[in-house]
């Protein structure tokens, strides 16, 4: 079955050339104009990955994404003119995925999208089963949920594949290129704000105090690690 992607920006060339583009490669590919309409498809389809630009009509990418993450954990990739870290780290902390530059290179574009879409896609069709538990937290690998006691705990799809990671491989230290490598799918020194965001964000959400985690635990100068 083919995926399917919706691109929302408002530049028309820059939307047709992407549909184009992804479509050579085989996706199947829906367009939105703004913000409102992006988040009535959203409602009406099911997606693979949003491709989603921050500077909408009607309603900016920062609130279409923290709308869709209210209920779907479904990859977004944000892509904005603006370039300054703090607007990077404003998307991710809506709940975006990962993050491009514009202008940006179409190759760079399609490699990413494939990356998460290959990670996606075999998590979903290949389920391991795995039961993963460490003190009150649970980690269903297959129906991809986690529990802290009786509470589930919404993470998004990147914040699960960085979880499942570390708890299933407890006491190695990853580094921030080989986390961008195993749950983003490439490597980039210059990303590692965006594994940091996610760290922050998947301990704000699974530790009773994210100063002193129990689970998530930081070697400085060196990554993250899931204590076992």
């Amino acid at each position: 079955m083919a995926r399917r992607v919706l691109i929302v920006d408002d530049e028309k060339l820059i939307v047709k050339g992407l549909k184009f583009s992804l479509e050579q490669d085989g996706l199947e590919v829906d367009c939105a104009y703004d913000g409102e309409e992006a988040l009535g498809m959203v409602l009406q389809n099911d997606y693979d990955l949003i491709l989603l630009d921050i500077m909408l009509p009607k309603m900016d990418g920062y609130a279409v994404c923290q709308q869709i993450r209210e209920d779907s954990d479904v990859p977004i990739v944000m892509l904005s003119a603006k370039g300054e870290d703090m607007d990077k780290i404003l998307g991710l902390e809506y709940g975006a995925d990962d993050y491009i530059k514009k202008p940006f290179n179409i190759l760079e574009v399609k490699a990413r999208i494939k990356a998460i879409i290959r990670r996606t896609a075999r998590k979903i069709d290949e389920p391991s089963g795995r039961i993963i538990e460490k003190g009150d937290m649970k980690i269903d690998c297959e129906s991809r949920r986690v529990f802290i006691g009786e509470q589930e705990i919404n993470l998004t799809a990147k914040e699960f594949d960085l979880l499942e990671l570390l708890a299933t491989n407890p006491n190695k230290v990853y580094n921030r290129e080989q986390l961008l490598n195993d749950v983003w799918g490439y490597k980039n020194p210059g990303e590692d704000r965006t594994v940091d965001v996610h760290i922050r964000r998947l301990r704000e959400k699974i530790e009773a105090n994210p100063s002193d985690p129990k689970y998530v635990y930081t070697k400085w100068g060196v990554g993250y690690y899931f204590k076992g």
